[in-house]
């Protein structure tokens, strides 16, 4: 919540009771202009359609505070609070528009952080399946990212930066699930191509153990043996707890093979890398 948000507080206390009781009296006579009314008026009865659950209608009150009274400091708390009202009526895109205004505005203000927090969340809020198109995620993760550098010691920034882990484990998510699609297929030039995306580019993701796996898997189906020790070597240096190392000691071992690094794959450079810890 922004701090304009817990400034209002006691406002609205006051005026919800009067919203209440004589909120008739902003509601009984439809045909008094808005313009008749102060910026305030206007504020609590949008605090208070968000408190009745009716976000889009609170969120056009707060706008119509910003075109009355704009430069004012209620059209300043208004937009912020627009920003918020149509993130919670999942009107992401206007959510995103408001809070870019903020942020362009009144780039100093204690409430730019939560802006550009609320930014990244118009994005983060729709990654909902990794199947789909991850546009989205590439921008939620710039987005979060601006929060994380910009404002570092916001109140916003420790919950950006969990975001930011879960939206990069996201996108090795979508590399996964192709590549298991080529595999299945054997298609495993191609699935192996997937899975050196994980292992290079997100190996601090969840998704890295089974990358290692599904390795073993492939090079094994292409007889290369040295490659799918070496990946099983590596799954045995940092991940030997898992069931995924369990797998790939299976196959290996299976057929008289060790988890060991053999030759000189762009595999063995990450084994060399891990040894010296400076991976993962």
């Amino acid at each position: 919540m922004p701090a304009v948000r817990r400034a209002t507080r006691p406002i609205l206390t006051v005026a919800l009771c009067a919203a209440l009781a004589g909120c008739g009296g902003f509601t009984s006579n439809r045909e008094q202009p808005l313009d008749s009314f102060s910026a305030e008026e206007i504020f609590t009865r949008a605090e208070f359609e968000l408190e009745a659950e009716r976000a889009d209608e609170a969120a056009r009150y707060f706008g119509e505070v910003e075109r009355l009274y704009p430069y004012s400091e209620w059209a300043k708390r208004a937009l912020i609070m627009q920003a918020f009202a149509y993130h919670r009526d999942g009107d992401f895109e206007s959510s995103r528009a408001s809070a870019q205004r903020f942020i362009d505005f009144y780039p100093a203000d204690e409430d730019a952080a939560y802006a550009q927090y609320l930014l990244a969340l118009s994005y983060y809020d729709q990654i909902d399946d990794v199947g789909r198109d991850q546009g989205l995620t590439f921008q939620a993760l710039q987005a979060l990212r601006e929060v994380i550098e910009r404002y570092p010691d916001s109140e916003y920034a420790t919950s950006s930066i969990l975001k930011f882990d879960l939206a990069f484990d996201h996108l090795a998510g979508k590399e996964m699930e192709i590549g298991r699609y080529y595999l299945k297929r054997g298609h495993y030039t191609a699935a192996i191509n997937r899975f050196r995306v994980v292992v290079e580019q997100f190996q601090t993701t969840t998704q890295t153990p089974e990358a290692l796996l599904r390795l073993v898997e492939s090079y094994l189906r292409l007889g290369l043996t040295d490659e799918a020790q070496t990946a099983g070597a590596i799954l045995g240096y940092n991940f030997q707890s898992t069931e995924w190392y369990q797998d790939a000691y299976v196959l290996l071992t299976g057929r008289g093979l060790t988890l060991e690094p053999a030759g000189d794959s762009w595999l063995r450079s990450v084994y060399r890398q891990v040894v010296r810890g400076e991976w993962l």
